[in-house]
């Protein structure tokens, strides 16, 4: 059965420190929901996630699993699994011994530990490496042994901890299809932490944005990339991230995918023209990503613009052409705060 999770004005302080290492978070799943704690290193997402499960100590606030209070609970109590970035397999155990290793703590029975570990590594597609040892595993079925020894425990919740991080580009791509496809089976309400923003838009219903402690943006995966809430998210979310044009007291930003050659953007008299001069090009994986000076939509500014394989105009270095933005594709935000704000004045 999933369970909700919500954290309360949850605030961590290490002993020591001059800041929070998470500092008043507020957040509640549904049941079932697949979360994904997104932010840079050391921006509180881990201790975030090590909090819940019972692993660190609040500070202030509370976490809540099922709608009661699990402050004074061990981990053990708290209906939660987590598998760590490590997987922390034992290399002198087999796969089926670390599978059920949990249940043994527990006291299971043997034919009962057994069944369920079956059970666990066929859903993981595993049930033929049950006999190895850890070193004789690729790091996806290690991954794989990790979630299956979570998975017998009958978690409510599933914390993982960039489980994927250990692998290369290709085998995370799969994992992370992997790693999908088996929550929509088993259903259990699951939180992802990531530094990764191509892991956080593929796997999660939402992305909740940390940094400095602080929660920034919480939404699903579109939400966030096209309204970002602040500059951080407008920048940290997006590769090339957002072009951001300083225009008296705001910021003006665009996606640049949203930049394009003028003789290419529709719309009735609603773009925003602009000249680019162009620095230079890149071809990557069938775009161009094209970096250059742009002028006339605020302050002179160093921009990018990604142009996909269809735009054909011809474009070299050197060159300077109108280029242009469609007006919906525009955010504003507070020079200041840098927080977004209402649709402001661009036109001369």
């Amino acid at each position: 059965m999933a369970l909700t999770v919500e954290v309360r004005g949850l605030t961590k302080r290490y002993h020591g420190a001059d800041t929070n290492a998470v500092d008043g978070v507020d957040i509640e799943t549904s049941d079932g929901e697949y979360l994904v704690l997104l932010g840079p290193s050391g921006c509180g997402k881990t201790t975030l996630l090590r909090t819940i499960a019972g692993l660190e100590e609040a500070t202030d606030g509370e976490v809540l699993i099922g709608g009661n209070v699990v402050n004074g609970l061990p981990p053990r109590a708290r209906q939660v699994a987590m598998v760590f970035q490590s997987y922390a397999l034992y290399p002198h155990k087999s796969v089926l011994q670390n599978i059920v290793f949990p249940l043994k703590a527990l006291k299971t029975p043997k034919e009962e530990r057994e069944q369920k570990a079956k059970w666990a590594a066929e859903l993981l597609g595993i049930e033929g490496l049950l006999d190895r040892k850890p070193r004789q595993l690729s790091g996806g079925e290690r991954q794989r042994v990790a979630l299956a020894r979570a998975l017998v425990r009958e978690p409510s919740v599933f914390l993982l901890d960039e489980p994927l991080s250990n692998l290369d580009a290709k085998l995370r791509a799969s994992a992370r299809d992997e790693l999908k496809q088996f929550q929509s089976r088993v259903g259990t309400t699951t939180i992802y932490v990531t530094h990764d923003q191509a892991e956080a838009m593929g796997l999660g219903d939402r992305i909740a944005v940390m940094y400095e402690g602080k929660l920034r943006q919480i939404g699903p995966p579109r939400e966030v990339y096209e309204d970002p809430a602040d500059t951080f998210v407008a920048t940290f979310l997006g590769s090339p991230p957002m072009n951001l044009v300083p225009r008296g007291d705001h910021l003006v930003g665009f996606r640049p995918e949203s930049l394009l050659p003028a003789e290419v953007v529709s719309g009735n008299g609603s773009n925003l023209n602009a000249r680019l001069e162009i620095a230079r090009i890149e071809y990557l994986s069938g775009d161009r990503h094209v970096y250059g000076t742009l002028h006339g939509l605020g302050e002179e500014t160093r921009v990018i613009a990604r142009l996909p394989a269809t735009v054909t105009v011809p474009l070299e270095d050197g060159d300077g052409r109108e280029f242009a933005v469609h007006e919906r594709d525009l955010r504003f935000f507070d020079a200041e705060t840098g927080k977004q704000t209402a649709p402001q004045p661009v036109r001369a």
